[in-house]
């Protein structure tokens, strides 16, 4: 199935722009694509390989929604996307699919690579899904969002 690839050109160094990627996540992360949404107490990318993607709600409630796979610093981020086409939390991350941030640098300006792949793995309303997110409510509306926040 064809995979969502974006490019971004964000008006600070890659080192700063992996920075607030990976450790500022609930700064820009639209709250309005949590399962908390405006009860949303904090969206967080443990910053490890295996590290947990978290979401905690309302009276401490928590949601994982992905796992890390392989992080290099200030270069490269590798996501298990376990949110599945109907916005349900998938378990078993052979289910999932993957997101991949790459970071470089041309004359301090960050030129960002994103990809997510690997939807068909989610099965059952996986190509509308893959639409979705390539649509301008999914991967572009969320990436401005973080453009934006880096730029600021």
């Amino acid at each position: 199935m064809e995979k969502i690839i974006k490019e971004l050109k964000i008006q600070i160094t890659k080192d700063k722009a992996f920075q607030k990627f990976l450790n500022d996540f609930n700064e820009w992360w639209p709250r309005e694509y949590t399962w908390s949404r405006d009860k949303l107490k904090e969206i967080t990318i443990d910053d490890k390989v295996d590290g947990l993607c978290t979401e905690i709600g309302p009276h401490g409630f928590r949601s994982d929604w992905g796992r890390v796979i392989k992080l290099t610093e200030n270069k490269e981020i590798r996501l298990k996307w376990q949110i599945g086409p109907k916005r349900e939390p998938i378990p078993d991350p052979e289910k999932a699919s993957e997101l991949k941030i790459l970071f470089k640098e041309i004359d301090d300006v960050t030129i960002m690579k994103f990809v997510h792949r690997n939807f068909e793995n989610h099965g059952n309303g996986a190509e509308n899904y893959r639409k979705m997110m390539g649509g301008k409510q999914g991967w572009d509306y969320i990436l401005n969002i973080f453009k934006k926040y880096c730029e600021r």
